[in-house]
């Protein structure tokens, strides 16, 4: 394996390092925060194995069978603590009554966002909600693959790339894979979530126990963030938040997501999923500000799925043009002044990086020696 040449053409799933049976290639984070393979070329035997499990450099091959839903969960203690409708939820308690094991995006005792293992219904909340961060898949695929093996039933829920990837890391098809991904709108730096964390702890002095970035308190169809401190929970709106502000407004959002080439319905996963923005249009009468799911069936077994499972849910079938969203025609463009933030990041301390983001501040010259001049103080570009 080579070196990625160019950011945009890694999209960070981390699939060539579980693949490496030598052990050659690591995921090593960068400036701005992302991970990305580091080779070890003492140890590299050229087997190409990282290649042929890469969802940038493989292409998807869809079958072209989809239909639309818009779904909400019926159980609404699910419906509240998801972040539209609820139908992974939906999934995820399927498959674990079949003696199966769910995935999703969940906290560590750190906040870090990784994806996780689910066995049990209790346990399902850990990765039940949005978390508007690129999660750490580590030893995820060779777990999927293990279960897979042992004969029972997978749910894996991810961005497009990540199920591409692991799609491509199993090789094989599996009838009791269950292959779901998200509508994503790019994923943010996991380093700055990281530094952002360490910053609420410091302002508000103490631990960050929880963050949930879309709260249904207001029936706002989750436009309210909230986190827990200790034992004191702040609430803001998601506008107000200065780490969603970046993300929504493209500032932290992985290289590689301007370029992404699954912007579209067709895609290789089972099923896709995600916010059925626009409801009020299509169906007046169920928005109700307590989000509702969008959902495309791309599989006979996705088919197969949704008749075990509909009784569960509130749902109407309707056409293509009515749920496509933004990131399912294209992706999301980067911010004219992204790489003055990235600068901003990477040269000052993350709490006047914030400051200075906040109040809109131009940098001076960025000058060959790596210096760059705020307020008229030059500050050394960290390596």
């Amino acid at each position: 394996m080579r070196e990625i040449p160019r950011k945009e053409l890694c999209c960070g799933c981390g699939a060539c390092a579980a693949i490496c049976h030598a052990g050659a290639v690591t995921m090593v984070q960068d400036r701005e925060g992302f991970r990305y393979p580091k080779i070890d070329r003492k140890r590299c035997v050229e087997c190409n194995r990282c290649k042929e499990v890469c969802p940038v450099q493989n292409k998807v091959v869809a079958d072209g069978k989809h239909r639309y839903f818009g779904v909400q969960a019926k159980n609404e203690t699910i419906r509240y603590s998801s972040s539209s409708g609820g139908l992974f939820s939906v999934l995820a308690e399927y498959v674990i009554r079949l003696n199966g094991v769910a995935y999703g995006a969940g906290y560590d005792k750190d906040m870090r966002v990784m994806h996780q293992e689910v066995k049990e219904l209790s346990q399902l909340k850990q990765i039940r909600g949005t978390k508007y961060v690129q999660s750490d898949m580590k030893e995820i695929y060779r777990s999927v693959e293990k279960h897979l093996k042992e004969e029972r039933w997978v749910l894996f829920c991810g961005t497009p790339c990540q199920a591409h990837a692991l799609r491509l890391f199993l090789k094989k098809s599996y009838s009791k894979l269950i292959l779901v991904d998200l509508v994503c709108y790019g994923v943010p730096s996991p380093g700055i979530w990281n530094d952002y964390v360490k910053y609420l702890e410091h302002k508000y002095n103490g631990k960050m126990r929880k963050f949930l970035f879309r709260d249904k308190r207001d029936r706002n169809s989750g436009h309210t963030c909230s986190w827990m401190i200790d034992d004191t929970e702040y609430v803001k709106k998601l506008s107000e938040d200065d780490y969603c502000r970046l993300y929504f407004q493209n500032y932290i959002i992985r290289p590689s997501c301007h370029r992404c080439k699954f912007c579209t319905v067709e895609r290789d996963s089972d099923l896709t999923i995600g916010d059925f923005w626009g409801i009020e249009r299509v169906k007046p009468d169920m928005n109700d500000g307590m989000g509702t799911s969008l959902v495309i069936l791309h599989t006979d077994k996705a088919g197969n799925i949704w008749e075990e499972i509909k009784q569960y849910v509130r749902s109407f079938e309707c056409r293509k043009e009515e749920l496509l969203q933004p990131r399912l025609v294209a992706p999301a463009n980067a911010a004219k002044g992204r790489w003055k933030f990235m600068l901003l990041y990477r040269v000052l301390p993350f709490s006047l990086t914030i400051k200075l983001s906040n109040w809109g501040v131009r940098l001076g010259g960025l000058k060959k020696n790596g210096n760059v001049q705020v307020f008229g103080r030059s500050f050394r570009e960290r390596r």
